[in-house]
């Protein structure tokens, strides 16, 4: 996708306004929305700033000006970008705002740190994010500190004052060994990778979708594993065929990301829809695509939000609607989210034997039930997440294997990571069975910083600390910190979240003595409006957002989603000892839990948490309470002194200055 428009400043400045505002025009009708009479006036007075700053600014003539330049990570597009020999200037315009906003502030800096994140070209000189609020009034200017491929603080100005800063910014930038290519700049990489809800969005509205596959380009098989989901949709529906596909990927290698291009790409001509037992990614998903569909229009809402229901589904409300009807569905195809957490037949039956809707079979064997009742084709996209059963009663893949002996009429496909010792984690033997290399997925996609990240964790939770500390030797530096400071925590989570990257803070819902230090606040993650809320919403105008670090999110409210910066508060539910010891608090004390699979989901839970994060997690460890039995410091310290061995790293004191509120930058004003 091109930027609007291109141009070296001179010839900017000699053309004329109509012509600009037609070519404008013209970008705006083919890639996005139809023209608006408001959109034209902005780029009118745009267009206007823009000239005047720039005539009187002899040193910007040979600069290059990009106007409309797209991000694809976000669905926007940046009013302006400055490519200077010293530096690039981004420049978000608010046409006749007379003041400067948080929300503003937040935006310009994230198109920075999405250059500074991902566009090759922007690495080795300084970003600088300026503010245009036409009709303000500035203050004194805060100059940044003006760092190589570093993303600065945002510059505020209005219309009069923006060619004085320019002039200013000249100066200061400092001279480069290498002067930036500004004619080569916009050809430079830019690879995104989207977080889920913004991928999701972008799907849904059907722009990008070839970008979002391609994101990473050490991901190869993200982009050969959606195009083999999307290839046996087709030759199921040729062929009048029942298919199974077991997709499996370690945390964060893009599953959703595939099961979401299978419904909203070409599933979606088919009839797809993506089930999830998952209620919080039903609720964040459902909620994001609603707002980004209504394009901030509070009366359109309620009506995209409907229609959001059908595309993302419980799987519990699908599953108890079509187990009492003998109809088939309508869609043709299901992607299944995290299957391998289905029920197993004696969970299933035990759950609903006092419901409307009692089941007699596994959810596997209910799911292929239904779908098989199509007569000429059907599709199922299981998603597989390896090591992620995190509650009683979720079968893994063994019920899988029983179910699709029973219902002989259904082929599989799976990845060969699917064939092996383990009951939980692998599929028993089938007839017909073929095994393809592309379903697999093992690219971390999730972890911008270091790809080390899953196999750290999961040495980690082995238990086996060389290998971790090889892997945080070798690959290293990993992106896990640990303090036992509380509030330092909050300070450097706070810190890092710039522009509209969140932090937030997580817990095992078996931490259940957090509340000692302030934590007892849990995201309740059947509550659609509050799960929404805290991924969604922004501090300070909402308290309940994960920003605000004041309610944690067990693994039952973020599994499945994810946060750019993560602080673990970990619980005395998992302890060091000769290996993990699991517990869970009853009444006034700890009980060990010694059942394997109490065991295996217990650390599947830290498995979660641990691999939530986008670009770093903070670990915090409490002190504990001598003279608390429950909260002995012994058993935590030995819980910190194992995580820095295993390679995690003490997290350094920092000097934070807080932003100035609102009601105090007005009266700077």
């Amino acid at each position: 996708m091109s930027a609007g428009y291109t141009a070296r400043v001179a010839d900017f400045l000699a053309a004329d306004k109509p012509s600009l505002l037609a070519t404008l025009s013209l970008h705006q009708a083919a890639a996005f929305r139809v023209n608006e009479a408001q959109q034209l006036r902005a780029w009118s007075i745009t267009l206007a700033v823009l000239q005047s700053a720039l005539d009187g600014c002899a040193e910007a003539q040979s600069w290059r000006l990009i106007l409309e330049f797209p991000m694809r990570r976000l669905g926007r597009r940046i009013d302006a970008l400055l490519i200077t020999p010293r530096g690039s200037l981004v420049l978000e315009f608010k046409a006749g705002a007379t003041q400067f906003t948080l929300a503003d502030r937040r935006q310009v800096e994230d198109y920075a740190l999405d250059l500074q994140d991902f566009h090759a070209a922007s690495r080795r000189h300084p970003i600088v994010p300026l503010l245009v609020a036409t009709a303000a009034r500035p203050g004194v200017p805060q100059w940044p500190l003006l760092l190589d491929g570093v993303a600065g603080t945002v510059l505020e100005t209005d219309a009069a004052c923006l060619g004085d800063m320019l002039r200013e910014l000249w100066h200061r930038l400092p001279d480069p060994a290498e002067a930036l290519d500004v004619d080569a700049w916009e050809h430079g990489a830019y690879r995104p990778v989207p977080g889920i809800v913004d991928a999701a969005c972008t799907l849904y509205s059907h722009n990008g979708v070839a970008d979002i596959a391609s994101a990473r380009a050490d991901a190869i098989n993200l982009s050969a594993t959606t195009n083999a989901i999307l290839a046996a949709i087709r030759d199921a529906q040729n062929s009048s065929a029942h298919l199974v596909l077991f997709i499996t990927g370690i945390p964060g290698s893009g599953k959703t990301l595939c099961g979401l291009n299978a419904v909203f790409g070409t599933g979606r001509d088919a009839g797809a829809v993506f089930l999830t037992g998952n209620p919080a990614l039903v609720h964040v998903l459902r909620e994001a695509l609603a707002r980004d569909a209504a394009h901030g229009d509070r009366a359109a809402l309620p009506a995209k939000r409907r229609q959001t229901k059908a595309a993302i589904q419980a799987l519990p409300g699908f599953r108890d609607f079509y187990v009492p009807r003998s109809e088939p569905p309508h869609e043709h195809v299901v992607v299944i989210d995290e299957a391998q957490r289905a029920w197993s037949k004696a969970h299933a039956v035990l759950k609903s034997r006092d419901r409307p809707v009692a089941l007699h079979d596994s959810e596997p064997g209910h799911l292929l039930a239904i779908m098989g009742r199509h007569p000429d084709w059907a599709v199922m996209v299981c998603l597989i997440g390896n090591g992620q059963e995190i509650h009683d009663g979720e079968s893994g893949l063994a019920e899988w294997g029983e179910a699709l002996r029973a219902q002989p009429n259904w082929r599989a496909h799976a990845a060969p990571a699917l064939l092996g010792p383990d009951p939980r984690q692998t599929l028993p033997a089938l007839e017909g069975l073929q095994t393809r290399r592309e379903l697999h997925l093992d690219v971390p996609m999730r972890s911008l910083r270091n790809d080390a990240v899953s196999d750290w964790v999961d040495a980690l939770l082995r238990g086996d600390t060389a290998q971790a500390q090889e892997i945080a030797k070798t690959r290293g530096p990993i992106p896990f910190q640990v303090t036992r400071d509380l509030g330092a925590m909050r300070r450097h989570l706070r810190a890092a979240a710039r522009g509209l990257r969140r932090a937030g803070l997580v817990a095992s819902s078996g931490a259940r003595r957090l509340r000692a230090d302030g934590l007892g606040s849990k995201v309740p993650h059947m509550d659609a409006g509050a799960v929404a809320c805290w991924f969604l919403d922004r501090w300070p105008d909402d308290v309940r957002a994960s920003d605000a670090l004041e309610q944690v999110a067990t693994e039952f409210s973020c599994q499945g989603l994810e946060l750019d910066h993560v602080g673990l508060c970990w619980g005395g539910d998992l302890i060091r000892g000769q290996g993990w010891h699991v517990r869970n608090f009853a009444s006034t004390d700890w009980q060990i839990r010694r059942s394997p699979e109490a065991i295996a989901n217990r650390l599947n839970t830290y498995r979660v948490l641990l691999t939530r994060a986008r670009y770093g997690t903070i670990i915090w460890v409490p002190l504990g309470d001598p003279q608390d039995r429950i909260r002995a410091p012994v058993e935590l310290d030995a819980i910190a002194a194992y995580l820095l061995r295993c390679g995690a790293v003490p997290l350094q004191p920092i000097d934070v200055s807080p932003p100035p509120s609102e009601p105090a930058q007005a009266a700077l004003l």
